[in-house]
């Protein structure tokens, strides 16, 4: 928590670039005198610091810009990202900051300024907030957008920054999140798309990021018909990457996991049974990851996607290390992925990487042609539209990742639970007082 709230110190020293068109670094309402002027109040899941998150009463937003929209949720979820915030591994949390980057609603109030949208509307967010004019933003590469994020030390260290995102730090515009029952939506009329009657929330919320980050890893990293895709990481992400892989044509999916975090291969057998599993934890004395799977497929799988994030270190090494500063992310994952692929096969990064690492095998890298490519925050603008197609045909199948249904108010718990990997928590619908009853093939809630 030091870490983080001292960069964040930085920034206010050091101040914002003056690229942003918006208000930024509004990350609770309250605390930031920006709430509704009659004094209303909501319940949000706030961040305390290192492994702590809050639900507290707070100040519900107004309409503070032109093309602001206020939305009352009706559901939320928790994301394997949100993690990475709730271990302080992303820098520029303060206390008090409202949670969550996925969610969907109903439309309250507009700014006079936003167009085509209106009280009333049923909407799922993009997670990352676009201006939709700049260059980026033109190309349908929102998740980059030039005016929404005005951080001084994300530019620094990438020489550039992504767009504002919901519930994600100051490093990435400040903006107060979704596990909520109110959010401000800025650029209102750009970061919102509306669901049809025939979409019910449990299947339209996952447009928010899961089901366009998922598709953006397998069409970027270039899965093509035939192709034998390694996965790592059985989450959500991974999930959905296994099935948006078969369904662009991939011959054979593989996952890789284990640990605490074994019990998903199951679960995803259960859901697509040609899938095929390696638990890296049961395997033979001798063997790694790169030689069962050098087994299993003649010379390598052709792709390979990174579903699962550079915090956690599988070796002392990297543990040591990262706990002590000097990296941020382990290349463990990236390695076993490196001398996995095929010679001039493809590596898809869709897992949070957040900085720097050490014993990187670029040496590998170079001498067998491999294609490294970043996935970067998936520009949600660039696929959701489609994928709402295909929900509504039903050629994709968001239930299917979803496990639980729980209530905004056991979110505390619902955090440990998920950090834990808790056994058959895959991926969670959170209810608000103003959520909708389930949808048929939705789980009933479950009490905490």
């Amino acid at each position: 928590m030091a870490a983080s709230q001292a960069a964040y110190g930085v920034e206010k020293i050091i101040g914002n670039t003056d690229d942003a068109t918006i208000r930024t670094d509004v990350t609770n309402y309250g605390q930031q005198g920006v709430g509704d002027q009659s004094g209303a109040k909501m319940k949000a899941l706030t961040w305390q610091g290192k492994n702590s998150v809050k639900l507290v009463e707070t100040e519900k937003p107004r309409i503070i810009e032109d093309r602001d929209v206020i939305v009352k949720v009706t559901g939320s979820t928790i994301c394997g990202s949100d993690l990475h915030l709730y271990h302080g591994a992303i820098i520029e949390m303060t206390k008090g900051d409202i949670l969550g980057h996925e969610f969907c609603g109903i439309v309250e109030s507009v700014g006079p300024g936003a167009k085509d949208v209106k009280p009333g509307d049923r909407v799922v967010a993009s997670f990352q907030i676009a201006c939709g004019e700049c260059h980026y933003c033109k190309l349908k590469l929102s998740s980059v957008c030039e005016r929404t994020n005005a951080n001084k030390i994300a530019n620094v260290m990438y020489g550039g920054r992504t767009a504002g995102i919901f519930g994600y730090s100051h490093f990435t515009g400040g903006f107060a999140g979704g596990q909520a029952e109110y959010v401000r939506v800025p650029y209102g009329d750009v970061n919102l798309l509306k669901l049809p009657d025939d979409v019910p929330d449990e299947k339209g919320l996952y447009l928010s990021d899961v089901l366009c980050t998922s598709w953006h890893c397998v069409v970027d990293t270039g899965v093509n018909k035939g192709d034998v895709v390694a996965i790592w990481g059985g989450g959500p992400i991974g999930q959905m990457c296994a099935e948006f892989a078969f369904f662009n044509g991939a011959s054979r999916v593989i996952v890789i996991d284990g640990g605490d975090g074994a019990w998903r291969l199951d679960w995803l057998k259960s859901k697509m049974p040609k899938l095929e599993t390696v638990d890296f934890t049961k395997l033979p004395k001798g063997d790694s990851v790169t030689s069962q799977l050098k087994k299993l497929v003649d010379g390598g799988p052709d792709v390979c996607l990174e579903c699962a994030a550079g915090e956690y270190a599988k070796g002392w090494a990297h543990y040591f290390e990262t706990l002590l500063g000097f990296e941020t992310d382990t290349s463990e994952l990236l390695n076993e992925m490196i001398t996995s692929v095929k010679s001039f096969g493809r590596i898809g990064v869709t897992g949070v990487y957040t900085g720097y690492t050490n014993h990187f095998n670029i040496g590998a890298l170079m001498q067998t042609g491999i294609r490294l490519i970043g996935n970067g925050q998936a520009p949600v603008h660039k696929h959701w539209g489609h994928l709402l197609q295909l929900i509504r045909e039903d050629k994709i199948h968001p239930l299917d990742m979803v496990s639980h249904r729980v209530k905004l108010e056991d979110m505390e718990k619902v955090y440990e639970l998920f950090n834990k990997r808790e056994k058959g928590f895959q991926k969670m619908f959170v209810q608000t007082k103003f959520s909708a009853p389930p949808c048929p093939g939705a789980p009933k809630v479950t009490d905490l």
